[in-house]
Protein backbone atom coordinates (compact mmCIF):
# COMPACT_ATOMS: atom_id res chain seq x y z
CA UNK A 1 0.00 0.00 0.00
CA UNK A 2 2.91 2.34 0.76
CA UNK A 3 4.32 1.86 -2.76
CA UNK A 4 0.94 2.64 -4.34
CA UNK A 5 0.45 5.77 -2.22
CA UNK A 6 3.99 7.01 -2.92
CA UNK A 7 3.52 6.48 -6.67
CA UNK A 8 0.26 8.44 -6.63
CA UNK A 9 1.88 11.30 -4.69
CA UNK A 10 4.77 11.48 -7.18
CA UNK A 11 2.36 11.50 -10.13
CA UNK A 12 0.34 14.24 -8.45
CA UNK A 13 3.53 16.29 -8.02
CA UNK A 14 4.28 15.90 -11.73
CA UNK A 15 0.75 16.97 -12.68
CA UNK A 16 0.63 19.96 -10.32
CA UNK A 17 3.98 21.27 -11.63
CA UNK A 18 2.29 22.49 -14.80
CA UNK A 19 -0.32 24.40 -12.77
CA UNK A 20 2.35 25.99 -10.58
CA UNK A 21 4.20 27.39 -13.60
CA UNK A 22 1.13 29.44 -14.49
CA UNK A 23 0.64 30.62 -10.90
CA UNK A 24 4.23 31.73 -10.17
CA UNK A 25 4.82 35.48 -10.58
CA UNK A 26 8.06 34.76 -12.48
CA UNK A 27 9.01 32.29 -15.19
CA UNK A 28 10.72 29.05 -14.20
CA UNK A 29 11.21 26.00 -16.43
CA UNK A 30 9.11 23.02 -15.44
CA UNK A 31 12.12 20.82 -14.49
CA UNK A 32 13.19 23.27 -11.77
CA UNK A 33 9.63 23.42 -10.40
CA UNK A 34 9.51 19.62 -10.35
CA UNK A 35 12.87 19.43 -8.56
CA UNK A 36 11.56 21.88 -5.94
CA UNK A 37 8.38 19.81 -5.48
CA UNK A 38 10.44 16.66 -5.04
CA UNK A 39 12.68 18.37 -2.49
CA UNK A 40 9.57 19.56 -0.64
CA UNK A 41 8.22 16.01 -0.49
CA UNK A 42 11.55 14.87 0.97
CA UNK A 43 11.00 17.04 4.07
CA UNK A 44 10.66 14.64 7.06
CA UNK A 45 7.20 15.98 7.96
CA UNK A 46 5.82 14.64 4.65
CA UNK A 47 7.49 11.26 5.06
CA UNK A 48 7.71 10.56 1.31
CA UNK A 49 10.98 8.87 0.38
CA UNK A 50 11.93 6.67 -2.56
CA UNK A 51 15.04 4.50 -2.48
CA UNK A 52 16.20 4.27 -6.09
CA UNK A 53 17.68 1.13 -7.59
CA UNK A 54 20.04 2.51 -10.30
CA UNK A 55 19.55 -0.39 -12.72
CA UNK A 56 15.75 -0.40 -12.45
CA UNK A 57 15.68 3.40 -12.68
CA UNK A 58 17.70 3.35 -15.91
CA UNK A 59 15.71 0.55 -17.57
CA UNK A 60 12.38 2.12 -16.64
CA UNK A 61 13.01 5.68 -17.81
CA UNK A 62 15.68 5.76 -20.53
CA UNK A 63 14.29 3.43 -23.29
CA UNK A 64 10.92 5.19 -23.79
CA UNK A 65 12.48 8.67 -23.71
CA UNK A 66 15.09 7.75 -26.34
CA UNK A 67 12.46 5.95 -28.42
CA UNK A 68 10.26 9.06 -28.41
CA UNK A 69 13.21 11.22 -29.49
CA UNK A 70 13.93 8.84 -32.38
CA UNK A 71 10.26 8.72 -33.37
CA UNK A 72 9.99 12.52 -33.39
CA UNK A 73 13.19 13.36 -35.31
CA UNK A 74 12.38 14.51 -38.90
CA UNK A 75 14.12 12.14 -41.31
CA UNK A 76 14.84 14.68 -44.05
CA UNK A 77 16.43 17.23 -41.70
CA UNK A 78 18.39 14.47 -39.99
CA UNK A 79 19.91 13.50 -43.35
CA UNK A 80 20.53 17.07 -44.53
CA UNK A 81 22.13 18.12 -41.24
CA UNK A 82 24.05 14.89 -40.73
CA UNK A 83 27.46 16.59 -40.66
CA UNK A 84 26.81 19.15 -37.89
CA UNK A 85 24.69 16.66 -35.93
CA UNK A 86 27.42 14.02 -36.09
CA UNK A 87 30.10 16.55 -35.17
CA UNK A 88 28.12 17.57 -32.08
CA UNK A 89 26.82 14.13 -31.14
CA UNK A 90 30.07 12.20 -31.57
CA UNK A 91 32.97 14.62 -31.79
CA UNK A 92 31.80 16.96 -29.04
CA UNK A 93 30.86 14.01 -26.82
CA UNK A 94 34.35 12.54 -27.06
CA UNK A 95 35.98 15.93 -26.39
CA UNK A 96 33.64 16.49 -23.43
CA UNK A 97 34.37 13.06 -21.96
CA UNK A 98 38.13 13.60 -22.24
CA UNK A 99 38.05 17.23 -21.08
CA UNK A 100 35.86 16.60 -18.03
CA UNK A 101 37.77 13.45 -17.12
CA UNK A 102 41.18 15.11 -17.06
CA UNK A 103 39.79 18.27 -15.42
CA UNK A 104 38.11 16.42 -12.54
CA UNK A 105 41.13 14.18 -12.00
CA UNK A 106 43.34 17.30 -11.93
CA UNK A 107 41.04 19.09 -9.49
CA UNK A 108 40.57 16.07 -7.22
CA UNK A 109 43.36 13.49 -7.73
CA UNK A 110 41.53 11.06 -5.43
CA UNK A 111 38.92 10.58 -8.18
CA UNK A 112 40.28 8.05 -10.71
CA UNK A 113 40.67 9.25 -14.28
CA UNK A 114 38.21 6.61 -15.52
CA UNK A 115 35.61 7.86 -13.01
CA UNK A 116 36.19 11.37 -14.37
CA UNK A 117 35.55 10.03 -17.87
CA UNK A 118 32.29 8.52 -16.55
CA UNK A 119 31.23 11.95 -15.29
CA UNK A 120 32.10 13.43 -18.69
CA UNK A 121 29.96 10.79 -20.39
CA UNK A 122 27.09 11.53 -17.99
CA UNK A 123 27.29 15.26 -18.76
CA UNK A 124 27.48 14.79 -22.55
CA UNK A 125 23.77 14.28 -23.37
CA UNK A 126 21.74 17.44 -23.97
CA UNK A 127 17.99 17.93 -23.71
CA UNK A 128 16.27 19.62 -26.67
CA UNK A 129 12.86 19.15 -25.02
CA UNK A 130 13.95 21.30 -22.07
CA UNK A 131 15.21 23.98 -24.48
CA UNK A 132 11.89 24.00 -26.33
CA UNK A 133 10.02 24.27 -23.02
CA UNK A 134 12.18 27.20 -21.91
CA UNK A 135 11.79 29.21 -25.12
CA UNK A 136 8.35 28.05 -26.18
CA UNK A 137 10.02 26.77 -29.38
CA UNK A 138 8.65 29.69 -31.39
CA UNK A 139 11.71 31.94 -31.39
CA UNK A 140 14.32 29.30 -32.21
CA UNK A 141 15.37 29.26 -35.89
CA UNK A 142 14.07 25.99 -37.40
CA UNK A 143 17.51 24.88 -38.63
CA UNK A 144 19.03 25.42 -35.18
CA UNK A 145 16.17 23.54 -33.51
CA UNK A 146 16.62 20.56 -35.85
CA UNK A 147 20.35 20.50 -35.09
CA UNK A 148 19.63 20.59 -31.35
CA UNK A 149 17.06 17.77 -31.70
CA UNK A 150 19.43 15.64 -33.75
CA UNK A 151 22.29 16.33 -31.36
CA UNK A 152 20.16 15.46 -28.32
CA UNK A 153 19.02 12.23 -29.97
CA UNK A 154 22.47 11.02 -30.97
CA UNK A 155 24.52 12.27 -28.03
CA UNK A 156 22.14 10.51 -25.66
CA UNK A 157 23.19 7.28 -27.31
CA UNK A 158 26.91 8.05 -27.76
CA UNK A 159 27.26 9.51 -24.26
CA UNK A 160 25.56 6.55 -22.60
CA UNK A 161 27.62 4.05 -24.59
CA UNK A 162 30.76 5.93 -23.51
CA UNK A 163 29.48 5.76 -19.92
CA UNK A 164 29.25 2.00 -20.20
CA UNK A 165 32.94 1.75 -21.13
CA UNK A 166 33.96 4.25 -18.44
CA UNK A 167 32.13 2.29 -15.73
CA UNK A 168 33.75 -0.95 -16.86
CA UNK A 169 37.20 0.67 -16.90
CA UNK A 170 36.66 2.15 -13.44
CA UNK A 171 35.51 -1.09 -11.83
CA UNK A 172 38.03 -3.39 -13.58
CA UNK A 173 40.97 -1.00 -13.74
CA UNK A 174 41.78 -1.97 -17.33
CA UNK A 175 41.23 -0.05 -20.55
CA UNK A 176 42.50 -0.44 -24.11
CA UNK A 177 41.76 2.20 -26.75
CA UNK A 178 41.95 -0.26 -29.64
CA UNK A 179 39.79 -2.82 -27.87
CA UNK A 180 37.35 -0.13 -26.77
CA UNK A 181 37.12 1.20 -30.34
CA UNK A 182 36.36 -2.25 -31.73
CA UNK A 183 33.88 -2.95 -28.94
CA UNK A 184 32.22 0.42 -29.55
CA UNK A 185 31.63 -0.47 -33.20
CA UNK A 186 30.36 -3.97 -32.40
CA UNK A 187 28.19 -2.92 -29.48
CA UNK A 188 26.85 0.14 -31.29
CA UNK A 189 26.27 -1.66 -34.59
CA UNK A 190 24.64 -4.58 -32.81
CA UNK A 191 22.33 -2.24 -30.92
CA UNK A 192 21.30 -0.46 -34.12
CA UNK A 193 20.66 -3.79 -35.85
CA UNK A 194 18.52 -5.07 -32.96
CA UNK A 195 16.49 -1.85 -32.92
CA UNK A 196 15.84 -1.97 -36.67
CA UNK A 197 14.95 -5.68 -36.50
CA UNK A 198 12.56 -5.26 -33.56
CA UNK A 199 10.79 -2.34 -35.27
CA UNK A 200 10.47 -4.30 -38.53
CA UNK A 201 9.05 -7.35 -36.72
CA UNK A 202 6.63 -5.09 -34.87
CA UNK A 203 5.47 -3.58 -38.17
CA UNK A 204 4.84 -7.04 -39.65
CA UNK A 205 2.96 -8.21 -36.55
CA UNK A 206 0.78 -5.10 -36.65
CA UNK A 207 -0.07 -5.71 -40.29
CA UNK A 208 -1.15 -9.26 -39.45
CA UNK A 209 -3.19 -8.03 -36.47
CA UNK A 210 -4.88 -5.45 -38.68
CA UNK A 211 -5.75 -8.12 -41.26
CA UNK A 212 -7.20 -10.40 -38.57
CA UNK A 213 -9.05 -7.89 -36.39
CA UNK A 214 -8.96 -4.55 -38.15
CA UNK A 215 -7.91 -1.37 -36.37
CA UNK A 216 -7.64 -2.30 -32.67
CA UNK A 217 -6.19 0.84 -31.03
CA UNK A 218 -5.97 -0.53 -27.48
CA UNK A 219 -3.86 -3.55 -28.46
CA UNK A 220 -1.71 -1.71 -30.98
CA UNK A 221 -0.92 1.25 -28.71
CA UNK A 222 -0.09 -1.07 -25.79
CA UNK A 223 2.36 -2.99 -27.98
CA UNK A 224 3.81 0.31 -29.17
CA UNK A 225 4.50 1.35 -25.55
CA UNK A 226 6.25 -1.97 -24.90
CA UNK A 227 8.39 -1.75 -28.04
CA UNK A 228 11.26 0.41 -26.64
CA UNK A 229 11.56 -1.85 -23.60
CA UNK A 230 11.65 -4.94 -25.82
CA UNK A 231 14.37 -3.44 -28.01
CA UNK A 232 16.42 -2.30 -25.01
CA UNK A 233 16.16 -5.53 -23.00
CA UNK A 234 16.85 -7.83 -25.96
CA UNK A 235 19.90 -5.81 -26.98
CA UNK A 236 21.28 -5.76 -23.43
CA UNK A 237 20.65 -9.51 -23.11
CA UNK A 238 22.71 -10.07 -26.28
CA UNK A 239 25.51 -7.85 -24.98
CA UNK A 240 25.01 -4.90 -27.35
CA UNK A 241 23.77 -1.35 -26.79
CA UNK A 242 20.17 -1.23 -25.61
CA UNK A 243 20.34 2.55 -25.80
CA UNK A 244 21.04 2.58 -29.53
CA UNK A 245 18.47 -0.18 -29.99
CA UNK A 246 15.76 2.04 -28.49
CA UNK A 247 16.82 4.99 -30.67
CA UNK A 248 16.97 2.85 -33.82
CA UNK A 249 13.57 1.31 -33.09
CA UNK A 250 11.97 4.76 -32.85
CA UNK A 251 13.58 6.08 -36.03
CA UNK A 252 12.84 2.88 -37.97
CA UNK A 253 9.20 2.78 -36.94
CA UNK A 254 8.86 6.41 -38.02
CA UNK A 255 10.33 5.48 -41.42
CA UNK A 256 8.07 2.45 -41.89
CA UNK A 257 4.88 4.53 -41.49
CA UNK A 258 3.15 1.62 -39.77
CA UNK A 259 0.19 3.74 -38.64
CA UNK A 260 -0.73 4.81 -42.17
CA UNK A 261 -4.43 4.48 -42.79
CA UNK A 262 -5.40 3.54 -39.21
CA UNK A 263 -7.17 6.59 -37.84
CA UNK A 264 -8.01 5.50 -34.30
CA UNK A 265 -4.59 4.03 -33.55
CA UNK A 266 -2.84 7.03 -35.07
CA UNK A 267 -4.87 9.50 -33.02
CA UNK A 268 -4.41 7.61 -29.77
CA UNK A 269 -0.66 7.17 -30.26
CA UNK A 270 -0.29 10.86 -31.17
CA UNK A 271 -1.78 11.86 -27.83
CA UNK A 272 -0.06 9.09 -25.88
CA UNK A 273 3.61 9.95 -26.53
CA UNK A 274 3.50 13.55 -25.23
CA UNK A 275 1.78 12.28 -22.07
CA UNK A 276 4.36 9.52 -21.53
CA UNK A 277 7.19 11.99 -22.13
CA UNK A 278 5.67 14.50 -19.71
CA UNK A 279 5.12 11.89 -16.98
CA UNK A 280 8.52 10.18 -17.33
CA UNK A 281 10.51 13.41 -17.56
CA UNK A 282 8.53 14.82 -14.65
CA UNK A 283 9.04 11.74 -12.48
CA UNK A 284 12.78 11.88 -13.11
CA UNK A 285 13.03 15.47 -11.89
CA UNK A 286 10.66 14.95 -8.94
CA UNK A 287 12.76 11.94 -7.93
CA UNK A 288 15.86 14.11 -8.28
CA UNK A 289 14.36 16.57 -5.81
CA UNK A 290 13.56 13.62 -3.56
CA UNK A 291 17.20 12.58 -3.56
CA UNK A 292 18.66 16.05 -2.88
CA UNK A 293 19.01 15.58 0.92
CA UNK A 294 20.70 12.21 0.37
CA UNK A 295 22.88 13.64 -2.42
CA UNK A 296 24.00 16.52 -0.20
CA UNK A 297 24.77 14.06 2.58
CA UNK A 298 26.80 11.85 0.22
CA UNK A 299 28.62 14.90 -1.14
CA UNK A 300 29.45 16.06 2.39
CA UNK A 301 30.79 12.62 3.31
CA UNK A 302 32.89 12.60 0.13
CA UNK A 303 34.11 16.11 0.93
CA UNK A 304 35.29 15.00 4.35
CA UNK A 305 36.95 11.84 3.02
CA UNK A 306 38.78 13.81 0.32
CA UNK A 307 39.64 16.79 2.55
CA UNK A 308 37.73 19.34 0.47
CA UNK A 309 36.71 22.69 1.92
CA UNK A 310 33.21 24.19 1.85
CA UNK A 311 34.42 26.70 -0.74
CA UNK A 312 35.79 23.93 -2.97
CA UNK A 313 32.57 21.91 -2.81
CA UNK A 314 30.71 24.97 -4.14
CA UNK A 315 33.34 26.24 -6.58
CA UNK A 316 34.20 22.93 -8.27
CA UNK A 317 30.74 22.34 -9.84
CA UNK A 318 30.71 25.93 -11.10
CA UNK A 319 34.18 25.48 -12.58
CA UNK A 320 33.01 22.24 -14.20
CA UNK A 321 29.99 23.99 -15.72
CA UNK A 322 32.20 26.81 -17.01
CA UNK A 323 34.47 24.22 -18.64
CA UNK A 324 31.49 22.58 -20.36
CA UNK A 325 30.35 25.96 -21.71
CA UNK A 326 33.85 26.79 -22.95
CA UNK A 327 34.26 23.43 -24.71
CA UNK A 328 30.87 23.73 -26.36
CA UNK A 329 31.41 27.36 -27.42
CA UNK A 330 34.77 26.63 -29.07
CA UNK A 331 33.48 23.46 -30.75
CA UNK A 332 30.27 25.06 -32.05
CA UNK A 333 32.15 28.12 -33.33
CA UNK A 334 34.64 25.96 -35.22
CA UNK A 335 31.85 23.75 -36.56
CA UNK A 336 29.81 26.66 -37.92
CA UNK A 337 32.89 28.10 -39.62
CA UNK A 338 33.48 24.71 -41.24
CA UNK A 339 29.85 24.58 -42.43
CA UNK A 340 30.19 28.03 -44.03
CA UNK A 341 33.53 27.09 -45.64
CA UNK A 342 32.09 23.89 -47.14
CA UNK A 343 29.05 25.78 -48.44
CA UNK A 344 31.29 28.37 -50.13
CA UNK A 345 33.34 25.61 -51.76
CA UNK A 346 30.12 24.21 -53.25
CA UNK A 347 29.25 27.66 -54.56
CA UNK A 348 26.42 28.20 -52.09
CA UNK A 349 25.88 31.61 -50.56
CA UNK A 350 25.38 31.24 -46.83
CA UNK A 351 25.64 33.92 -44.19
CA UNK A 352 28.36 33.52 -41.58
CA UNK A 353 27.02 32.66 -38.13
CA UNK A 354 27.25 35.52 -35.66
CA UNK A 355 28.74 35.20 -32.20
CA UNK A 356 25.17 35.52 -30.89
CA UNK A 357 24.16 32.34 -32.75
CA UNK A 358 27.22 30.53 -31.38
CA UNK A 359 26.40 31.71 -27.86
CA UNK A 360 22.74 30.68 -28.23
CA UNK A 361 23.74 27.21 -29.43
CA UNK A 362 26.16 26.95 -26.50
CA UNK A 363 23.60 27.94 -23.88
CA UNK A 364 21.04 25.62 -25.52
CA UNK A 365 23.17 22.64 -24.46
CA UNK A 366 20.92 22.08 -21.44
CA UNK A 367 21.42 18.94 -19.39
CA UNK A 368 18.24 17.17 -18.41
CA UNK A 369 16.52 13.87 -17.74
CA UNK A 370 19.01 11.55 -19.49
CA UNK A 371 21.96 13.05 -17.58
CA UNK A 372 20.11 12.51 -14.31
CA UNK A 373 19.08 8.96 -15.18
CA UNK A 374 22.66 8.16 -16.23
CA UNK A 375 24.38 9.51 -13.13
CA UNK A 376 21.93 7.77 -10.80
CA UNK A 377 22.72 4.50 -12.61
CA UNK A 378 26.33 4.50 -11.32
CA UNK A 379 26.80 1.24 -9.37
CA UNK A 380 26.18 1.20 -5.61
CA UNK A 381 28.27 -0.91 -3.26
CA UNK A 382 26.46 -4.18 -2.52
CA UNK A 383 27.77 -7.09 -0.48
CA UNK A 384 31.34 -7.79 -1.44
CA UNK A 385 31.08 -5.73 -4.63
CA UNK A 386 32.62 -2.30 -4.31
CA UNK A 387 30.63 0.71 -5.41
CA UNK A 388 31.64 3.38 -7.89
CA UNK A 389 34.45 5.66 -6.61
CA UNK A 390 33.20 9.02 -5.31
CA UNK A 391 29.67 8.16 -6.50
CA UNK A 392 28.00 10.67 -4.20
CA UNK A 393 30.31 13.49 -5.24
CA UNK A 394 29.84 12.75 -8.96
CA UNK A 395 26.06 12.72 -8.55
CA UNK A 396 26.31 16.06 -6.72
CA UNK A 397 28.41 17.54 -9.55
CA UNK A 398 25.94 16.31 -12.19
CA UNK A 399 22.92 17.68 -10.32
CA UNK A 400 24.63 21.07 -9.94
CA UNK A 401 25.37 21.17 -13.68
CA UNK A 402 21.75 20.24 -14.54
CA UNK A 403 20.34 23.04 -12.42
CA UNK A 404 22.96 25.57 -13.54
CA UNK A 405 22.31 24.81 -17.22
CA UNK A 406 18.55 25.13 -16.73
CA UNK A 407 18.90 28.43 -14.89
CA UNK A 408 21.34 29.87 -17.43
CA UNK A 409 19.14 28.85 -20.38
CA UNK A 410 16.03 30.24 -18.67
CA UNK A 411 17.47 33.73 -18.39
CA UNK A 412 20.10 33.92 -21.15
CA UNK A 413 18.57 32.01 -24.06
CA UNK A 414 15.53 34.29 -24.62
CA UNK A 415 17.86 37.31 -24.58
CA UNK A 416 20.25 35.74 -27.09
CA UNK A 417 17.45 34.60 -29.40
CA UNK A 418 15.80 38.01 -29.32
CA UNK A 419 18.51 39.41 -31.58
CA UNK A 420 18.48 36.58 -34.13
CA UNK A 421 16.73 37.48 -37.38
CA UNK A 422 14.16 34.91 -38.43
CA UNK A 423 12.92 34.53 -42.02
CA UNK A 424 9.98 36.82 -42.79
CA UNK A 425 7.96 33.77 -43.77
CA UNK A 426 8.66 30.70 -41.65
CA UNK A 427 10.03 27.94 -43.97
CA UNK A 428 7.98 25.37 -42.06
CA UNK A 429 4.78 27.34 -42.72
CA UNK A 430 5.66 27.75 -46.41
CA UNK A 431 6.36 24.03 -46.71
CA UNK A 432 3.12 23.18 -44.95
CA UNK A 433 1.07 25.46 -47.22
CA UNK A 434 2.57 23.86 -50.34
CA UNK A 435 1.97 20.38 -48.92
CA UNK A 436 -1.65 21.23 -48.17
CA UNK A 437 -2.03 22.64 -51.69
CA UNK A 438 -0.67 19.44 -53.24
CA UNK A 439 -2.92 17.32 -51.01
CA UNK A 440 -5.93 19.47 -52.00
CA UNK A 441 -5.12 19.08 -55.72
CA UNK A 442 -4.86 15.33 -55.26
CA UNK A 443 -8.20 15.24 -53.44
CA UNK A 444 -9.93 17.32 -56.14
CA UNK A 445 -8.55 15.07 -58.90
CA UNK A 446 -9.79 11.98 -57.07
CA UNK A 447 -13.24 13.47 -56.50
CA UNK A 448 -13.48 14.67 -60.10
CA UNK A 449 -12.58 11.20 -61.41
CA UNK A 450 -15.13 9.58 -59.11
CA UNK A 451 -17.80 12.05 -60.23
CA UNK A 452 -17.12 11.36 -63.92
CA UNK A 453 -17.06 7.61 -63.34
CA UNK A 454 -20.37 7.74 -61.47
CA UNK A 455 -21.91 9.87 -64.22
CA UNK A 456 -20.91 7.31 -66.86
CA UNK A 457 -22.07 4.28 -64.88
CA UNK A 458 -25.23 5.65 -63.23
CA UNK A 459 -28.60 4.44 -64.52
CA UNK A 460 -30.54 7.00 -62.52
CA UNK A 461 -29.94 10.54 -63.80
CA UNK A 462 -31.28 12.12 -60.60
CA UNK A 463 -28.88 10.07 -58.46
CA UNK A 464 -25.95 11.02 -60.73
CA UNK A 465 -26.90 14.69 -60.44
CA UNK A 466 -27.07 14.44 -56.64
CA UNK A 467 -23.70 12.64 -56.55
CA UNK A 468 -22.18 15.40 -58.70
CA UNK A 469 -23.65 18.10 -56.45
CA UNK A 470 -22.24 16.49 -53.29
CA UNK A 471 -18.82 16.03 -54.90
CA UNK A 472 -18.87 19.66 -56.00
CA UNK A 473 -19.53 20.87 -52.45
CA UNK A 474 -16.63 18.82 -51.13
CA UNK A 475 -14.33 20.04 -53.91
CA UNK A 476 -15.27 23.64 -53.11
CA UNK A 477 -14.05 23.14 -49.55
CA UNK A 478 -10.55 22.42 -50.93
CA UNK A 479 -10.38 25.52 -53.14
CA UNK A 480 -8.88 27.91 -50.53
CA UNK A 481 -5.82 25.64 -50.18
CA UNK A 482 -4.94 25.54 -53.87
CA UNK A 483 -2.88 28.73 -54.13
CA UNK A 484 -0.24 28.84 -51.34
CA UNK A 485 1.67 31.70 -53.07
CA UNK A 486 -1.17 34.16 -53.61
CA UNK A 487 -0.34 37.87 -53.35
CA UNK A 488 -0.34 39.68 -50.02
CA UNK A 489 -3.84 41.16 -50.36
CA UNK A 490 -5.45 37.86 -51.33
CA UNK A 491 -3.51 36.06 -48.62
CA UNK A 492 -4.60 38.54 -45.97
CA UNK A 493 -8.22 38.30 -47.09
CA UNK A 494 -8.03 34.50 -47.05
CA UNK A 495 -6.59 34.55 -43.54
CA UNK A 496 -9.38 36.83 -42.33
CA UNK A 497 -11.87 34.48 -43.92
CA UNK A 498 -10.31 31.47 -42.21
CA UNK A 499 -10.35 33.29 -38.87
CA UNK A 500 -14.02 34.21 -39.26
CA UNK A 501 -14.98 30.71 -40.36
CA UNK A 502 -13.11 29.11 -37.47
CA UNK A 503 -14.72 31.44 -34.92
CA UNK A 504 -18.19 30.75 -36.30
CA UNK A 505 -17.64 27.00 -36.41
CA UNK A 506 -16.27 26.96 -32.84
CA UNK A 507 -19.26 28.97 -31.64
CA UNK A 508 -21.61 26.52 -33.37
CA UNK A 509 -19.81 23.54 -31.83
CA UNK A 510 -20.04 25.12 -28.37
CA UNK A 511 -23.80 25.53 -28.88
CA UNK A 512 -24.08 21.86 -29.92
CA UNK A 513 -22.17 20.79 -26.82
CA UNK A 514 -24.37 22.91 -24.53
CA UNK A 515 -27.48 21.40 -26.12
CA UNK A 516 -26.21 17.87 -25.53
CA UNK A 517 -25.53 18.52 -21.84
CA UNK A 518 -28.98 20.08 -21.50
CA UNK A 519 -30.65 17.08 -23.17
CA UNK A 520 -28.76 14.70 -20.90
CA UNK A 521 -29.68 16.77 -17.81
CA UNK A 522 -33.36 16.74 -18.83
CA UNK A 523 -33.24 12.96 -19.33
CA UNK A 524 -33.98 13.09 -23.06
CA UNK A 525 -30.75 11.23 -23.95
CA UNK A 526 -28.54 8.88 -21.97
CA UNK A 527 -24.78 9.08 -21.33
CA UNK A 528 -23.90 6.70 -24.17
CA UNK A 529 -25.71 8.81 -26.77
CA UNK A 530 -24.18 12.00 -25.41
CA UNK A 531 -20.62 10.60 -25.43
CA UNK A 532 -21.00 9.29 -28.99
CA UNK A 533 -22.13 12.65 -30.38
CA UNK A 534 -19.69 14.55 -28.16
CA UNK A 535 -16.80 12.54 -29.59
CA UNK A 536 -17.68 13.74 -33.10
CA UNK A 537 -17.91 17.34 -31.90
CA UNK A 538 -14.55 17.08 -30.11
CA UNK A 539 -12.85 15.69 -33.22
CA UNK A 540 -14.19 18.56 -35.33
CA UNK A 541 -13.09 21.12 -32.75
CA UNK A 542 -9.63 19.56 -32.44
CA UNK A 543 -9.24 19.78 -36.22
CA UNK A 544 -10.21 23.46 -36.20
CA UNK A 545 -7.91 24.35 -33.31
CA UNK A 546 -4.92 22.39 -34.66
CA UNK A 547 -4.99 24.47 -37.84
CA UNK A 548 -4.95 27.79 -36.01
CA UNK A 549 -1.31 28.67 -36.67
CA UNK A 550 -1.47 27.75 -40.32
CA UNK A 551 -4.69 29.57 -41.15
CA UNK A 552 -4.14 32.70 -39.12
Amino acid sequence: MTIVLTSLILLFAVAISGVMIGVLPFHLPRPLVQIALGAGLAVPSFGVHVALDPEIFFVLFVPPLLFIDGWRMPRREFRHLAMPITALALGLVMVTVAGVGFFIHWLIPAIPLAAGFALGAVLSPTDAVAVSAITGGASIPPRLMHILQGEALMNDASGLVALRFAIAATLTGTFSISQAGLSFVLIGGGGLAIGVAIAWVFAQVRQLMTQWRGDDPASHVTLLVLLPFAAYLLAEHLGVSGILAAVAAGMTLNSLDTLKGELNTRMQSRGMWPMIEFVFNGLIFVLLGQQIPAILSLADNARLSMNLSQLEIVAYPLALFALLLAIRYVWVGALLKLVVWRAHRRGERIRRASSRVVAATTVAGVRGAITLAAVLSLPIAAGEASGFPARGLLIYFAVCVIMASLLLATFALPLLLRGIELPEDDPRAVEERHARAEAARSAIRRLDNMREQRREEADDEDEASLYSEVAGRIMAAYQPWLDPDSDAEDKQRARRGFTMERSLRLAALAAERDALYRLRYEGNINDITMRRILADIDLTEASLRSGRRNKS
